[in-house]
């Protein structure tokens, strides 16, 4: 399993990321943000492959480029466009959805599923290709309108790839929404002990690592009957899967710096902004931004693997990205730019 990355788009332009999540067996594409140019940068199968699109907030660097991800998806037949994004997501997309001409539509695949984050709770409606996106579906067949799903601690999605959550921070007057992917814990077969204990391996080492068969299952080994659970004991070696974090344009006060730092705990990668040099301060301080010492400060307390840096204003010059770089270095050392800046 793992977990790459591209940062789309250059430095001083709109950003957005794109990961996959690869099992070995299929792949997950998800895309942060849509500023202006960034899905024009992903092949058309790249961008009709994302499987959710996730917006941290609505100013227009951060989803001026939604309508060539709209073109190539709007409806697209195998499988739902899950979006999700702060309070009033839902009347954002309907609005884009909105913004154009329908009239060879009927018929026509294609369905949405729009989510809004809340601190406790998910707000979801539904639209649907072949009715023009006129309406935002959000009651039962009953007709009773459906409560906001209550969020279980920070977790969206929860499936066998991967871990999707979110953390509301401060954008000023807006909330922005931060999100870490997480994959499950590896669990492998530690070849030496299995070596030691002189067992042919085989198929049954697939329920071994299979946490759906019960401890109490038998499997017999040269005749000899095992428990699962025992095998499990002396042959599985568990580590931590892959994650990632990716964070923009949010501030932090000491009340909120806190449950960050332990949500982010030992996260391996964070690609976070960086809009302002620490000279800048007061002015990242005004318009709710983080600066290259901040974000520095945040990855090193947090313990994260590594730190790269996106979102960096077009206020500077080459040669001052490349300060800001190592002005985030001397606070955390493991910090780069995005593959491809050519800024280093």
């Amino acid at each position: 399993m793992s977990i790459s990355y591209t940062v789309l788009g250059e430095p001083g332009e709109d950003n957005a990321l794109h990961v996959v999540v690869d099992t070995g067996q299929s792949l997950h594409p998800l895309l942060f943000d849509c500023g202006e140019g960034c899905a024009a940068r992903l092949r058309v199968s790249e961008c009709q492959a994302i499987q959710h699109l996730c917006f941290s907030h609505f100013h227009m660097d951060h989803i001026a480029g939604f309508d060539t991800f709209f073109r190539h998806n709007y409806n697209r037949p195998e499988s739902p466009v899950n979006v999700w994004g702060p309070e009033q997501t839902i009347d954002v997309m309907h609005h884009r959805f909105r913004g154009f001409s329908w009239n060879l539509h009927d018929g026509q695949s294609g369905e949405w599923r729009v989510r809004e984050i809340q601190e406790t709770a998910i707000q979801e409606a539904v639209f649907f290709t072949t009715e023009a996106f006129a309406k935002a579906h959000t009651h039962t067949g009953d007709d009773k309108k459906l409560a906001p799903e209550r969020r279980r601690a920070r977790v969206l999605v929860d499936d066998a790839a991967f871990q999707l959550q979110a953390f509301v921070l401060n954008h000023g007057t807006i909330p922005s929404i931060a999100y870490r992917i997480v994959e499950p814990e590896r669990r492998n077969i530690d070849s030496a002990r299995l070596s030691d204990l002189g067992f042919k391996p085989g198929p049954w080492l697939s329920k071994v690592t299979d946490t759906k068969v019960a401890d109490a299952e038998i499997v017999l080994l040269d005749n000899v009957a095992h428990r699962i659970g025992a095998l499990r004991e002396q042959l599985v070696v568990s580590r931590p899967g892959a994650s990632l974090a990716y964070l923009t344009d949010f501030a932090l006060t000491e009340h909120d710096r806190a449950p960050v730092i332990e949500w982010l705990n030992g996260t391996d990668t964070l690609v976070c902004e960086a809009q302002y040099r620490h000279a800048d301060a007061p002015l990242a301080a005004r318009n709710y931004h983080m600066t290259t010492q901040l974000v520095g400060a945040l990855a090193r307390d947090a313990g994260v693997g590594q730190l790269v840096l996106q979102h960096v204003s077009s206020r500077y010059t080459t040669t001052e990205w490349r300060e800001m770089l190592e002005e985030a270095r001397t606070v955390f050392p493991n910090t780069s730019f995005p593959n491809g800046w050519r800024v280093e």
